[in-house]
């Protein structure tokens, strides 16, 4: 993978939620909808998380502390422990006399994430096949085929989760699976998108109806052969699209 490394940063694409963050708040997120569920901290991190991972705040947005008090009808005290457990997610960065920020990633960073995919996700899926149950398949062919039917990038990555989810889950192993998700969140939804348009949809769904196959088949080796490599070839429209972006900004 030499030559791959640089600094550029993912352009932002929501002008609105920069100009204003707290407007689009999902109303999961919004005062009093699951306070029988959640603590205020809680109410807090799961309204600023959903917000962050579905674009409607971006990346590089500074959160402010007594907006999103009001905004949650509670005191600072939550947010700031809130805003604590969304930097240790790696959603947020709490810098130096600027407060928190929402993450936002290089290229560079990008890459690392999807390496570290491999090694996670790779070893999930090895151990998730032998348990593997028929209704599990279903699931994954199910979305894979509204996958295949959604013209709308920003939903891909969605979708995309949901299947590899799927596939992995049955591994039974909780801790294996909070680090895939976790590093699955650390990418941001925009850098996301932007490799969503990168990838494009044809390719990376036939690479996922390929997977599924060696699945269905308990083809283990097939299966996790095919996952790095579908990995990889994530990593490398990436690249190639921030090239042709260079050569369009010159």
């Amino acid at each position: 993978m030499d030559g791959r490394r640089g600094t550029d940063r993912l352009s932002l694409v929501d002008t609105e939620s920069v100009k204003n963050p707290m407007k689009p708040l999902i109303s999961e997120a919004q005062p009093g909808a699951k306070e029988e569920r959640f603590s205020a901290p809680e109410l807090v991190r799961v309204g600023l998380r959903n917000a962050i991972m579905s674009g409607e705040i971006a990346p590089g947005t500074q959160l402010r502390q007594d907006e999103i008090a009001s905004r949650f009808g509670t005191s600072r005290i939550p947010v700031r422990e809130a805003l604590r457990y969304l930097a240790a997610e790696g959603l947020v960065e709490l810098q130096p006399n600027k407060g928190a920020v929402v993450k936002s990633y290089s290229v560079d960073e990008i890459i690392e994430l999807l390496e570290i995919r491999i090694g996670l996700e790779t070893r999930a899926l090895y151990l998730a096949i032998p348990n593997m149950a028929e209704e599990e398949i279903k699931t994954a062919s199910e979305i894979l085929a509204s996958y295949d039917a959604e013209p709308q990038p920003e939903k891909w990555s969605q979708m995309n989760w949901q299947f590899h989810k799927v596939l992995y889950t049955p591994c039974n192993l909780p801790r294996l699976l909070s680090l895939i998700e976790l590093n699955w969140n650390q990418s941001s939804s925009l850098a996301r998108l932007q490799v969503s348009i990168a990838s494009g949809k044809e390719n990376p769904n036939r690479e996922h109806w390929h997977i599924l196959e060696a699945c269905r088949k308990s083809q283990v080796k097939e299966a996790v052969t095919a996952l790095e490599q579908h990995i990889v070839n994530t990593q490398k429209s990436l690249l190639a699209y921030m090239r042709r972006q260079k050569l369009r900004s010159v």
